[in-house]
């Protein structure tokens, strides 16, 4: 497993509650908030995180994780918008944008068995 993991977050999903593992995939999918609200990407895992952290680790580790995850990606995205300038940002915010979306919704389904995923590029701003 990933040595990033605090201890008390549990590590097989067996020993995961259907609850938690539902919150948890809440966190990740809260972040498709961004197509209606602005900053929703980030504010529906802060909302999950805020509401769930001292409730369960398990929870507070993946909303933390999409919390992370989206914060990156924002910045990403205004780099992207940055380079427009020079028309290569074009591209890379429709590459940045995919990538974004289909690892979101590999986070939930991992989330939904219980397991504990971890994005591929992440700044973790919140430990």
């Amino acid at each position: 497993m990933n040595t990033n993991i605090p201890s008390d977050v549990p590590q097989s999903a067996s020993s995961v509650s259907a609850e938690d593992r539902n919150w948890a995939t809440i966190a990740h999918l809260s972040a498709l908030a961004g197509f209606i609200i602005p900053f929703g990407s980030i504010l529906g895992p802060l909302i999950v995180w805020l509401m769930k952290k001292d409730a369960s680790a398990h929870v507070a580790d993946q909303a933390r994780e999409a919390l992370n995850f989206n914060i990156t990606v924002g910045i990403g995205f205004l780099i992207t918008l940055c380079l427009m300038l020079v028309f290569i940002g074009f591209l890379l915010f429709a590459v940045l944008a995919v990538a974004w979306l289909v690892l979101v919704i590999v986070a939930a389904v991992k989330s939904s068995d219980g397991t504990l995923y971890r994005y591929p590029f992440n700044i973790r701003f919140l430990k």
